[in-house]
């Protein structure tokens, strides 16, 4: 059996935050949250706004420090790697952000930008980074002349290519994907996905992809997660939850999704209300103010995972 590149145990992380004019209140983001993912294969994490996926990518990628559990990369805990091993780490986990005219610096050239990760990790001549910027862009379909050029002057789909060229150009294991074509036109966002599918396929790359459109999951993922209010309600492969959803949340999300098909007449109210503040979590199971299926159980007990094969999922609720 594979081992997993990249596997989350039981991860928590609660913030301190104010409240009220000199209190403070512990907001849970991240609740007891596992997933593994194995090498080559893409897991996407999705869930509403505040259901905890982007923090658990800022966790991964240590921009924020964990309160409790593990986070383990090629089976040893980053939180107790020497100081050799942590610059490994870094080196072989890299990330695209959401907004390409946000996460490029516009005061650089792109072959400072793409090359600031290289000279943080080696000592290379000007030829050889030269070289490397240029593989770099070549990689993501961009000229080697690009590298002359400022972001201001290309689109926001080369913009994107620039920085997963800037996330390439050290070669790593594992790229951490936030969104990374929700800023960008409609029209270009295949040809970006396409882009990345390709690199996957070529390097052999292990993706984690934070993402809120379900569309793109179905079809660039292997493997879902689904959060909310930072708790993990269903795990599992790409076709299994989706052809057969075991949480109301999840039955919810998949039931909003658009259809091209004009005589689809997607369920109404399946999903009732607002999500509720992480100052106020709900007892219980934290769908179930929102539930339309919720029961006594629901609002006192949290559920335990219940599992069919890979597929794991926590709801009260009996799965015939």
């Amino acid at each position: 059996m594979t081992q997993a590149i990249l596997e989350v145990d039981r991860l928590s992380k609660v913030f301190s935050v104010p409240h009220g004019l000199v209190a403070r209140a512990a907001v849970r983001a991240v609740d007891d949250v596992s997933f593994s993912i194995a090498p080559g294969q893409t897991l996407a994490i999705v869930g509403e706004s505040g259901s905890g996926k982007t923090t658990v990518s800022k966790l991964i990628l240590g921009l924020e420090q964990p309160t409790s559990g593990q986070i383990r990369f090629e089976g040893h805990d980053i939180q107790n790697m020497d100081r050799a091993a942590h610059k490994h780490y870094r080196r072989q986990v890299q990330a695209v952000f959401q907004n390409p005219y946000e996460s490029l610096n516009p005061r650089l050239r792109v072959r400072t930008i793409i090359g600031e990760p290289v000279m943080a990790h080696e000592r290379v001549s000007a030829a050889e980074l030269d070289k490397r910027v240029a593989q770099a862009l070549e990689v993501v379909g961009l000229p080697a002349s690009a590298a002359q050029l400022f972001p201001h002057e290309f689109s926001g789909g080369q913009r994107q290519r620039i920085a997963i060229a800037r996330a390439l150009v050290l070669r790593p294991r594992l790229l951490v994907l936030d969104e990374p074509i929700s800023a960008l036109d409609v029209s270009i966002r295949a040809q970006i996905l396409n882009m990345l599918a390709d690199v996957q396929e070529e390097f052999g790359l292990t993706y984690l992809l934070i993402a809120h459109d379900l569309s793109l999951v179905e079809h660039f993922s292997n493997q879902v997660a689904v959060m909310y209010l930072g708790s993990l309600v269903e795990a599992g492969p790409v076709a299994q939850v989706f052809s057969a959803p075991r949480h109301p949340y999840t039955q919810a999300l998949l039931a909003s999704v658009p259809r091209p098909d004009p005589d689809h007449r997607p369920p109404k109210g399946v999903i009732i209300g607002e999500i509720s503040s992480a100052l106020a979590t709900p007892a219980g199971c934290r769908f179930h103010p929102r539930c339309p299926h919720a029961f006594a159980p629901c609002k006192t007990t949290q559920p335990a995972l219940g599992k069919a094969g890979d597929h794991a999922w926590a709801c009260h609720l009996p799965q015939g």
